[in-house]
């Protein structure tokens, strides 16, 4: 404990605190569905969520090991930058969550990294083939081939049920998809918490406290899970609402599709060490159960929405981190305290914003503001 400087221990609050924002910005991505059709009461939704994320967060550590020795170099890394990489992704987080984004979390935090240790150590402390092979890649495969699974497995539900009762069919799916989105909850818990995971263990590591490739200590695995457990149960409303009713108008049997989908890619991802984006595989999930249902409607203009965010996420969060990693290399200590109280305050100024229009979970399910048109009608 002797290495657990002043700034090290910033860096570790700083990494829960992304933490938590990483719970409430994606609950959106395992219990949208649910809520949306009616299967979960929102307030269980959540509490099931997170219940469910603090275990993923013991099930692997294969993502953790990605980030603190995969794609920068730890030998290189100082707490420093990775305390400017945090702040980049935890503002980018609360912007998207303040418009109802649904982006991705994972990039934020690998362009806040990638851009603090670039300005920090150049560019020899970036793994640039890692980010590529572990990060890119990953991206932009993971949502198509889940919208693809998710497409299939629509289409076959309906067509497999299409001789029996309507009511028959949404109550059994309704049940499915309580399991099926307790598993994506687990998978998200797997996955996500890895990050922080990571980001911990590649402090430590930079600080001495830890050897290098060394694997993140039970006590951080337990402050992860716990830190995006308590920031899902809180609930992100209104992420949930865009997935749950911005990109179409969700049937059970579309949830359980996209759900099952979402579980099957994510678990996959975290065994083979992928550190992919929940929200881009949920989101590409719930896209191909729209476009799997016959007359559904995909509101393409919501979907426009979130890849121009999804492309923009990595370098503005990289902007961000590559800033304030030059003023914490110039400033010390003073610069890192600088950082801090600006962000603290661009903070409070989002949250202010957002509870001048609040969604929460009594109006989670009312049509999402770009809806403008008519509900899809029931498919046959």
């Amino acid at each position: 404990m002797d290495h657990i400087t002043f700034l090290v221990a910033v860096v570790i609050v700083t990494a829960l605190a992304f933490d938590f924002t990483n719970g409430f910005h994606d609950t959106a991505n395992a219990m949208a569905t649910s809520i949306a059709t009616g299967a979960l009461r929102p307030r269980t939704a959540v509490l099931i969520s997170g219940a469910l994320n603090v275990v993923g967060a013991f099930l692997s550590t294969e993502v953790a090991k990605t980030i603190s020795g995969g794609i920068v170099d730890d030998a290189l890394v100082t707490p420093g930058m990775v305390f400017a990489g945090l702040v980049g992704a935890i503002l980018w987080n609360l912007l998207t969550w303040l418009a109802g984004l649904p982006s991705s979390s994972s990039h934020a935090l690998f362009g806040g990294l990638i851009g603090a240790v670039w300005v920090g150590a150049g560019a020899d402390g970036v793994h640039f083939d890692k980010v590529l092979e572990k990060v890119l890649i990953p991206a932009l495969a993971s949502p198509v081939i889940a919208g693809v699974a998710a497409l299939v497995a629509t289409y076959l539900a309906y067509r497999l049920t299409n001789r029996a009762r309507k009511e028959t069919v949404t109550t059994g799916f309704r049940i499915g998809q309580i399991a099926s989105a307790s598993l994506v909850s687990l998978a998200h818990g797997t996955n996500d918490a890895q990050k922080t995971m990571g980001v911990i263990t590649l402090t430590l590591i930079s600080a001495g406290a830890l050897g290098h490739d060394s694997g993140p200590p039970v006590w951080v695995v337990g402050a992860a899970g716990l830190a995006i457990g308590l920031g899902t149960y809180l609930g992100g409303w209104r992420v949930i609402r865009t997935m749950g009713k911005g990109l179409t108008e969700i049937q059970s049997p579309q949830g359980f599709a996209a759900e099952t989908a979402s579980t099957t890619v994510i678990l996959t991802s975290a065994h083979l060490g992928f550190a992919l984006s929940t929200t881009q595989v949920a989101s590409g999930s719930i896209l191909g159960a729209g476009l799997g249902r016959r007359l559904a409607e995909v509101r393409w203009s919501v979907a426009g929405r979130m890849l121009a965010g999804w492309l923009i996420t990595l370098p503005a969060a990289a902007l961000v981190g590559g800033l304030s990693a030059s003023i914490v290399k110039h400033g010390g200590n003073t610069g890192a305290a600088v950082i801090a109280l600006v962000a603290l305050a661009l903070a409070t100024g989002i949250v202010a914003l957002a509870r001048r229009n609040p969604v929460h979970a009594q109006n989670v399910n009312d049509h999402h503001e770009v809806a403008v048109r008519t509900p899809a009608r029931t498919a046959a």
